[in-house]
């Protein structure tokens, strides 16, 4: 029965399932290391207890979450060798060495300066301890920078040469590394993981209003997750329409996917604003439009013509009705995350910010916005640069490893059972955590108060960090 499969497909549903586990860990721990950062500079600036006290409380979740993420990643790079040989065959002598710089770089920096940011408040000095937080949270932006720069030369790529056997080799490494569409990407990338965590860290402390065991460290972290996104929210909408633009220089074919544009406009395209996209037919089916707004945005007047797939070889088509779909719930997200942070600034104004119960309301239910948010913005990413794995050069089908069906969809099946058990746990106890309001505690953390979230005791602690008391 599992012959009749596609390995092809099943490969890339394999690797869509554990990316989407993956991502929505580094997109909070990117924003949640900085915010830690944050917290204990204004500590130490301020002397608040406040600060302290919320430093203590996100530390403990941003140990369990980053926990995650590095576990999930880990999975992520043995696909190369098991499902996608063909591409690491042909693209290793780029991607590889890429990849090997974010370990240079961020694991180091991580794996150095994450025990003593951990365990060592009380054991350190406070400037020792606050820079190791500094590096920690640099460490995570180096993660997404290598990472990002991969992705986006799979996207743009630039820089390299293909030898006479057909592989991939690097000629120009800043060309690589800064392809035409890797800086768009990576401040998109990283002002969605700053949402994404503010929108979190807002979300609790609502509940904690809701529940009304609000203390002044739920006020505190409460009105800096709305200064977040009432500032970001809209830059990440001049970032987003700029992004835009690049990609209907450098891959048109995602741009009219978005767009549902199975057609070219000669004299203005309309936006679409909903409907349903038909691949076979090549239309979208009870469209809901605006006559040539497509044309205003993408490129700045009304009657500008905008080409539609239909100059496209059809085998070359990305599936319209994903990419349709997933864009549109990453910005109508977006919208009301603008809406969010735009009635924070009102409410703050009139002095209401922290007693406004429907607002507390609309900040809750927002909290998982922007893990939903960043999972339709990659699908719209990686479902629009097919039916390529390296964009216009190297083909999906082209870059699976030789397997049967049955072998690709037994480890799917068991990625499916291990993951949903262990990281459900994992996400349950993260609630958990999150649903106990920040308390008033001693200065400073003790031995082993950081990783109790983690089930250890400090002995096994120190031992699983190789950490030794001097």
């Amino acid at each position: 029965m599992l012959d009749a499969f596609d390995p092809v497909m099943l490969a890339r549903l394999q690797f869509a399932f554990t990316m989407s586990f993956h991502i929505i860990f580094p997109a909070f721990s990117i924003g949640l290391a900085s915010y830690l950062a944050v917290l204990e500079g204004l500590w130490l600036w301020t002397g608040k207890a406040a600060y302290l006290n919320l430093f203590k409380y996100w530390l403990k979740i941003f140990a369990v979450a980053f926990g995650m993420g590095v576990v999930s990643g880990v999975v992520m790079s043995y696909q190369f060798g098991t499902n996608w040989s063909a591409f690491s065959d042909k693209a290793g002598a780029v991607v590889g060495p890429l990849m090997a710089y974010e370990v240079l770089t961020a694991f180091f920096l991580e794996a150095g300066f994450l025990g003593v940011m951990l365990f060592g408040m009380g054991r350190v000095g406070k400037g020792l301890h606050f820079t190791a937080t500094l590096l920690v949270a640099l460490g995570t932006f180096f993660s997404a920078f290598w990472i990002l720069s991969t992705n986006s030369w799979m996207q743009t790529p630039t820089g390299h040469a293909i030898n006479e056997v057909g592989q991939f080799v690097p000629v120009d490494w800043w060309a690589i590394i800064f392809n035409p569409s890797f800086p768009y990407r990576l401040v998109h990338m990283v002002i969605a993981a700053y949402l994404t965590t503010a929108l979190v860290v807002g979300a609790v402390a609502a509940f904690h209003f809701l529940r009304g065991k609000a203390k002044e460290e739920s006020r505190v972290m409460f009105s800096m997750a709305m200064w977040m996104a009432a500032i970001v929210a809209p830059i990440q909408l001049v970032v987003g329409d700029l992004h835009g633009l690049n990609t209907l220089e450098h891959q048109p074919a995602k741009v009219m996917a978005m767009e549902g544009h199975y057609q070219s406009h000669p004299d203005g395209a309309p936006l679409i604003l909903f409907g349903l996209p038909d691949q076979e037919a090549a239309t979208v089916r009870y469209s809901i439009e605006i006559p040539k707004a497509s044309s205003l945005i993408l490129k700045h007047a009304l009657d500008a013509p905008l080409a539609g797939l239909d100059t496209i070889e059809r085998a070359d088509w990305p599936y319209v009705p994903v990419i349709f779909w997933s864009f549109r719930i990453m910005v109508g997200l977006g919208t009301l995350m603008i809406l969010l942070g735009a009635a924070s600034l009102v409410l703050r104004w009139r002095g209401a910010l922290h007693d406004t119960v429907w607002f507390h309301g609309f900040a809750l239910a927002m909290g998982p916005a922007g893990f939903v948010a960043v999972l339709a913005g990659w699908i719209t990413t990686e479902v629009g640069r097919q039916p390529y794995t390296v964009y216009g050069l190297l083909r999906t089908a082209d870059s699976v490893s030789p397997l049967a069906a049955p072998a690709v969809a037994t480890s799917l099946i068991a990625f499916v059972i291990v993951y949903f058990a262990v990281f459900a746990a994992g996400m349950f106890y993260i609630l958990r955590l999150m649903a106990a309001a920040p308390h008033p505690g001693e200065e400073g953390l003790t031995e082993d108060e950081p990783v109790r979230a983690a089930g250890l005791t400090p002995a096994q602690a120190l031992h699983a960090g190789h950490g030794k008391e001097g």
